[in-house]
């Protein structure tokens, strides 16, 4: 008979403990199978804890033997375990030994819980995932046989290793594996094959109950077993019974059983699962649940696409597209960046601001620039409308524009259509184009984002056009800006404005205008000039020449010549702009000061509005033994 000794003895002076051991000799053969009466291991109710025996410890005293616990209410393989069980009882503990020879299977033991203690179930999280003491709640996996998902964007999201319960930590980020893609079903069907993947039910009635049935993954059919919610935690642990999940992941967890919650909710549930290795890196799989009660009563709601706000300019659509000092209006596609993909609100999903940035699988590169320019739609305010493509084919139709603020543009007779490198850009199957952006030089609207709506997806893929008529001057404001004015330095401060927080103050400015400025004043910097200095004025004639008056620091002023242009409101210029001497250049030949700069013509435009020209040049690293930063000098008009 195996050596067990039932022992009840007092317990810290408050109760009763029920203590079952096996003795056995501390040493054993690295390669003989241990008798199931040579492991030492002690299961204790602790009835100070709970009068009804409620707190259970477990404990492996067999060194070199790992003892697996399955305890009802769930399994372990701690050296320590301690169970509450909520619920009166006769709970059977069955242990199973890991020893160097084999698999023992030692004497199950069976323990009496005499009182319910339900605190230990007394918890929002359990009452949300159960329907509290008593009751059963059932889930189902959020997406359908009709493919539809009712709550979350789809069935399962993807979140990193160190991603948890998404209330706590830095949004639920705990190490530094912290990401998520959280995709929309639809247009990404391979996470997860449509269907009715059958329901799983959490019962809390006489205990810790669970049941699933799996109608998507056979092998697995009907499961009733336990489970246990650690709401500090906030992980699932099953037994016996696993959670809904996908088929395409089947192969890829290696335990099913032990979950972190990421959320939970009345109707809600989302709990991830540790990806392996060898499936495209480790990551936590998120599977998305609704009670089954919230999807039986989901009504689906018809919700318009919103419309991203665009600038009109004060005027209309038809206005927009067609009218200028004449009756129509010829729109090229950007050759920088003619198409990208918008969310529904018009948030760009790709950041591709130049040819450069666009990615080799979107097939658009350089060498298709000058052709791509080529394609061409004018609007007419007559309702007619023609395109010409890069192969030179011409095409015209009507078009009309909505009323109701929706900004979509409606074609009969013609399908625009141009090809750009990769893709094409052409209409939806209404034949209709939604502007869902725009942008203005001066106050000239100048670049048009039109819309073609993805019928799957939540989004756009635009297109990207530029204003292209002769009788258009879109820097024309911004012309005017610079000739009516003979310009100075703004040495007395007279431009002071924040900007996101940023203080942006003359005479000059050192600053990223996101996140940190300086703005010296004359005497403070050499950058600033000196107090009380009158450095000159500089003049941009209309007809293309400017003309700067420069002081020396010999006192006297050099006249310096030179044109300027204006593109895309950027101001080009041959003669050097106007600055401090003391961080100046070489006139003539002749040194003038100390050269912090090495080129006064090339500059960068920050900034042209109404009262204020704001000036980059680069400080000269090798000459100045600084870095190379952009200075921004301000400009005001002279009195």
């Amino acid at each position: 008979m195996k050596n067990i000794k039932i022992i009840i003895a007092s317990f810290m002076l408050l109760g009763m403990l029920f203590l079952i051991a096996s003795c056995a000799p501390e040493t054993h053969s690295l390669d003989k199978v241990l008798d199931k009466s040579e492991i030492d291991f002690e299961i204790i109710q602790d009835f100070s804890a709970d009068p009804g025996g409620n707190t259970v410890i477990m404990t492996n005293k067999t060194n070199g033997v790992k003892l697996t616990w399955d305890y009802v209410t769930g399994r372990s393989d701690k050296k320590v375990e301690t169970v509450k069980y909520a619920f009166k009882g006769d709970y059977t503990i069955k242990i199973i030994a890991t020893t160097a020879g084999g698999i023992v299977e030692l004497d199950p033991v069976t323990i009496t819980v005499t009182d319910d203690n339900l605190n230990y179930v007394d918890d929002p999280l359990w009452s949300a995932l159960t329907g509290g003491v008593g009751h059963s709640k059932t889930w189902v996996l959020d997406l359908d046989a009709e493919g539809v998902s009712k709550y979350f964007d789809g069935p399962m999201y993807f979140y990193g290793t160190d991603n948890a319960w998404l209330e706590g930590g830095d949004e639920g980020c705990y190490g530094e594996d912290c990401w998520n893609w959280s995709p929309e079903w639809a247009g990404n069907e391979w996470i997860a094959t449509k269907g009715d993947y059958g329901t799983m039910t959490f019962s809390l009635d006489g205990g810790p109950f669970m049941t699933t049935n799996h109608l998507m993954i056979p092998s697995y059919g009907e499961e009733s077993g336990t489970y246990f919610l650690d709401i500090d935690t906030k992980t699932l642990t099953t037994t016996d019974a696993t959670i809904l999940h996908t088929n395409e992941n089947e192969a890829c967890v290696d335990n099913w059983r032990r979950m972190k919650i990421f959320s939970l909710t009345e109707n809600t549930l989302q709990v991830g699962v540790l990806r392996k290795d060898s499936c495209d890196g480790p990551a936590t799989l998120v599977f998305n649940f609704i009670t089954k009660e919230y999807s039986d009563n989901w009504v689906p709601e018809d919700l318009p696409d919103p419309n991203p706000p665009i600038d009109l300019n004060g005027g209309t659509v038809d206005d927009l597209l067609s009218v200028t000092s004449t009756t129509s209006k010829t729109w090229s596609l950007s050759p920088d960046n003619p198409f990208n993909w918008t969310d529904l609100n018009g948030v760009f999903l790709n950041d591709w601001n130049t040819v450069d940035d666009y990615p080799g699988w979107t097939g658009y590169t350089a060498a298709d620039q000058a052709t791509v320019i080529n394609n061409k739609i004018t609007f007419a305010d007559d309702g007619t409308v023609s395109t010409i493509n890069s192969e030179g084919v011409e095409n015209s139709g009507m078009y009309s524009t909505s009323t109701d603020g929706t900004n979509v543009i409606s074609f009969t007779g013609i399908t625009p259509t141009f090809n750009i490198g990769g893709i094409t850009a052409t209409t939806t199957s209404q034949n209709q184009w939604k502007i869902i952006k725009t942008g203005l030089t001066g106050t000239t609207v100048t670049d048009l984002w039109f819309g073609k709506r993805d019928e799957v997806k939540s989004e756009y893929t635009v297109f990207h056009f530029v204003l292209d008529d002769p009788n258009s001057d879109p820097d024309a404001e911004v012309k005017s800006i610079l000739t009516g004015n003979t310009w100075k330095l703004d040495s007395n401060r007279t431009y002071d404005k924040t900007i996101g927080g940023i203080a942006i103050q003359g005479p000059t400015i050192y600053s990223d205008f996101a996140t940190w400025s300086w703005n010296p004043l004359p005497g403070d910097q050499y950058a600033a000039g000196d107090v009380g200095v009158d450095y000159g004025d500089m003049t941009f004639n209309a007809n293309g020449t400017m003309v700067v008056n420069q002081l020396a620091d010999t006192g006297s002023m050099v006249q310096l010549n030179g044109n300027w242009t204006v593109s895309g409101g950027k101001l080009s210029i041959t003669a050097e702009i106007l600055h401090p001497w003391s961080a100046t250049h070489e006139v003539g030949g002749n040194l003038v000061g100390d050269s912090y700069v090495a080129d006064w013509t090339v500059i960068r435009t920050y900034k042209i509005e109404n009262g204020a020209l704001l000036l980059q040049v680069q400080r000269d690293p090798v000459a100045s033994g600084e870095d190379g930063a952009w200075i921004t000098w301000v400009f005001v008009p002279e009195p």
